[in-house]
């Protein structure tokens, strides 16, 4: 399905403003030390911000394994965006699955918390090139 331009537009502001509100709740969590919620909505912060980049650029895909195929493929292999913040999407889509499907493995502190920033900043510079 081809979208107008102004649908893409309307389609990457709702994407971004849903990262965003994502974001809002780290914090929340943090201090709950809910680190398995935590880090689900660090991963769905990351593919909000990553699917509003790949509907800018008419890129489309129907899978959160296609998001990350096409993010590395289309701008982290092309050096848009570094190695270390290809890792850090594809991480985050590693832990939220461990979370989310593994019972036996819980998320911790330190797998959850250092990635904090680094997905704020990584959020950022997608907004900065929308």
């Amino acid at each position: 399905m081809s979208l107008t331009e102004e649908e893409r537009r309307v389609m990457v502001e709702l994407e971004i403003e849903r990262a965003e509100k994502i974001t809002m709740q780290f914090e929340t969590l943090r201090e709950q030390q809910y680190w398995d919620t935590l880090v689900n909505r660090m991963y769905y912060a990351a593919f909000h911000a990553v699917s509003a980049l790949l509907i800018r650029n008419a890129l489309h895909v129907h899978t959160h394994r296609g998001a990350l195929n096409m993010f590395n493929k289309e701008f982290v292999r092309t050096g848009v965006f570094s190695e270390e913040e290809g890792h850090l999407f594809s991480k985050l889509e590693g832990l939220r699955e461990r979370g989310d499907y593994n019972c036996f493995v819980d998320a911790t502190e330190d797998d959850v918390v250092p990635l904090i920033e680094p997905l704020k900043a990584l959020i950022e510079k997608i907004k900065g090139m929308l």
